[in-house]
């Protein structure tokens, strides 16, 4: 495989935007682009959108929601297993 930039495009909301790219983001951004216009259609489906900003300012705001989603949820769930493993070290100086 080479290291070489490749040169795609990408098509998002009906426009393409060719970028040059590490190979090994290329199937990134395409699941993004496919993700983000499967989102542009069902919103455009769902609401009454005369605007395509609209519609894209709702995808923005739903794929950066569910980001600090997974960040909310990975610090809490962190921070159970630090209290799990401090518990568990306790437990065993106790028994020690």
């Amino acid at each position: 495989m080479s290291d070489e930039p490749l040169k795609i495009k990408l098509t998002v909301a009906d426009r393409v935007y060719p970028l040059t790219v590490k190979p090994e983001q290329e199937e990134g951004l395409r699941l993004a682009a496919k993700n983000i216009d499967e989102l542009i259609k069902r919103f455009e489906g769902n609401y009454e959108v005369k605007d395509k900003q609209d519609v894209l300012a709702m995808c923005a705001l739903q794929f950066a929601s569910a980001l600090e989603q997974k960040s909310i949820d990975r610090d809490f769930f962190n921070e159970q297993i630090e209290i799990k493993l401090k518990n568990w070290l306790n437990l065993l100086d106790t028994k020690v």
